[in-house]
């Protein structure tokens, strides 16, 4: 099993690019992890062609077959243990690729939550989408160092 991060766009912001890039870093050490970008749709076009436009663009960035984690607000909440224990359970099941979709600025498009398996909050509350990256990636950082017990995790 490989997880990817299907996410739209790239870090503008110099600082939050380096830090998304650490906790992806991290997370490989424990993960087989890879990252695909998408362009956003972007303009001043309403924000259901937004979203259903870069849907299409983020469903084709991942491989048939592979179980679609959507992270959004309104998604179930789970603490860092539980995170950790879902994303063990796909690996030592390993039947597919496991996928963290994080959409644009607009969210993403109906396309996307049809396709999802689980919807995962990571936050009650909005984020931007750069920052949901590294709250995703410090996550599964974490998360890696829930499994193998080792001192980051201090709950």
């Amino acid at each position: 099993m490989q997880i990817l991060i299907a996410a739209v766009g790239r870090p503008r912001d110099a600082a939050l690019a380096a830090a998304i890039r650490e906790y992806e870093q991290r997370a490989a050490r424990y993960w087989p992890l890879q990252v695909r970008e998408v362009r956003g749709a972007g303009g001043r076009q309403g924000g259901e062609a937004v979203r259903e436009q870069e849907a299409e663009q983020l469903l084709g960035a991942i491989p048939g077959g592979a179980r679609l984690v959507l992270c959004d607000e309104l998604g179930e909440a789970l603490n860092s243990n539980n995170f950790a224990q879902l994303v063990q359970a796909e690996r030592e099941r390993a039947a597919e690729d496991l996928v963290f979709m994080v959409g644009g600025a607009f969210g993403v498009g109906a396309t996307v939550r049809s396709r999802a398996w689980r919807t995962l909050a990571l936050a009650s509350w909005t984020l931007p989408h750069e920052l949901a990256r590294l709250v995703l990636a410090e996550q599964l950082y974490r998360a890696g160092t829930i499994i193998r017990g080792e001192q980051y995790h201090k709950a």
